[in-house]
């Protein structure tokens, strides 16, 4: 009896520990969504490297663009036996580059696949960011659940062991038996215990991806049902070509491309128009106009072999691109073919989890009444409990294991966010 009042205490304090961690709102699945799209941190990193790749881009196109700039000036100088001097002047020149052997034109180019690839990769991160909060979101769901399951696994190891008991005490039972019993009831105690402790793992996991900078517990909404599956398998290699992985290399690739045809045209001689006007004298405001008008060649006799290198290293990073395109598809054709054959196996062995639970179930009803009737030894009906016990969590493990498991296919396919 003590034994009992310590289970229900137990079982009590868990209850409201729990009450506690559920006091909020539940989040549902869509809340979740919007609350990561709006606040994790790795894809706030995303968007700040869109807007840096835009920003260069704008660096970039600005050397085609005539340059202007603007000076004055007003200075006294005198020296030894002299009357001071003075002089004042302001004045405007511009520049306008007119051949560089299409190396702007070139840099320009490489920098909108470099806008290109930054947009990929945010996509590449929002994908990932979407498995791991479904994975966090649906293993808070299954903690929630597990909850209740262990507190039915506790209340059925007390009843059992509470038969166990009057058979010990009417003779017709072992001690074996009844310690056997009291370890059940323990064992389920704990995992319990354990469960709740697993809860705020993944409530933590789960605030973790939403970018929360404070932990305060929540509860998701929602159920563990597996929706069936289409069995047809998909065209991995057509799949491919639309993933945001491969997009982002082949964004990379061209831009190395890109990149050489720069190199090479920087061989070539620059050919600048330059002008400007102003005023100058030795009073201010100056009253003296003058102006000038040219043409500027700039080419570069010896430079140690910089640019040669600079092409060569142009060449190797185009080389090492285009090796890592074919590496990426050939990466992500497997991981679409993996990731679909998990999401298939796990889906169907949900089914045959539940039937062995059905099984069990059944049996454990039948196996009670029987032990109490002393038609069946203690060893017979414990193994068969135990079977409901185990089939009871593996159903819910494999739920769990089949909504991950798709939430892997989404991401192998490149589903995002905003999908």
């Amino acid at each position: 009896m003590n034994k009992t009042l310590l289970v229900l205490v137990f079982l009590l304090g868990g209850i409201l520990a729990q009450g506690s961690a559920w006091s909020a709102q539940a989040l549902s699945w869509e809340d979740c969504v919007r609350e990561a799209r709006a606040a994790n941190p790795e894809l706030l990193s995303a968007q700040a490297k869109l807007e840096q790749a835009v920003a260069s881009k704008d660096i970039t196109r600005s050397t085609r663009l005539p340059q202007v700039s603007a000076a004055a000036g007003h200075s006294i100088s005198k020296a030894e036996g002299r009357d001071s001097a003075k002089s004042s002047s302001y004045s405007v020149s511009g520049r306008q580059l007119l051949f560089d052997g299409s190396k702007a034109a070139n840099d320009l180019a490489a920098a909108r696949e470099d806008i290109k690839s930054a947009a990929y990769d945010q996509q590449v991160v929002s994908s990932n960011v979407l498995l791991q909060l479904r994975t966090a979101f649906t293993g808070l769901l299954a903690a929630q659940e597990l909850m209740g399951v262990t507190k039915d696994i506790v209340s059925r190891r007390q009843q059992n062991m509470d038969l166990v008991t009057l058979r010990y005490e009417g003779g017709r039972e072992h001690k074996g038996a009844l310690l056997t019993a009291q370890a059940n009831l323990a064992q389920a105690a704990f995992e319990y215990e354990q469960a709740l402790r697993n809860l705020e793992l993944y409530q933590r996991r789960l605030s973790k991806e939403l970018g929360r900078t404070t932990f305060v517990p929540v509860t998701v909404s929602g159920t563990l049902e597996v929706a069936p599956v289409d069995q047809a398998k998909p065209a991995f290699e057509a799949l491919v070509d639309d993933t945001p992985l491969l997009k982002q290399l082949a964004a990379r690739k061209e831009a190395a491309r890109l990149g050489v045809k720069s190199a090479k045209a920087d061989i070539f001689p620059k050919i600048y128009a330059d002008a400007g006007a102003g005023k100058s004298g030795s009073s201010w405001p100056p009253s003296t106009h003058d102006w000038s008008a040219g043409i500027s060649v700039s080419f570069p006799l010896f430079e140690g072999g910089e640019k040669q290198a600079s092409l060569a290293r142009a060449r190797a990073a185009y080389e090492q691109l285009k090796a890592d395109e074919k590496s990426g598809r050939d990466g992500v054709i497997y991981t679409l073919a993996e990731t679909w054959t998990s999401w298939q196996d796990a889906a169907a062995r949900v089914a045959v989890q539940e039937k062995f639970l059905e099984a069990s179930a059944l049996r454990s009803t039948i196996a009670e009444g029987e032990y109490g009737m002393g038609l069946i030894t203690f060893n017979d009906w414990t193994l068969i409990e135990d079977a409901l016990v185990n089939h009871q969590k593996a159903v819910l493990q494999a739920k769990m294991n089949a909504l991950t498991a798709e939430a892997g296919w989404l991401q192998a396919k490149g589903e995002t966010l905003d999908e």
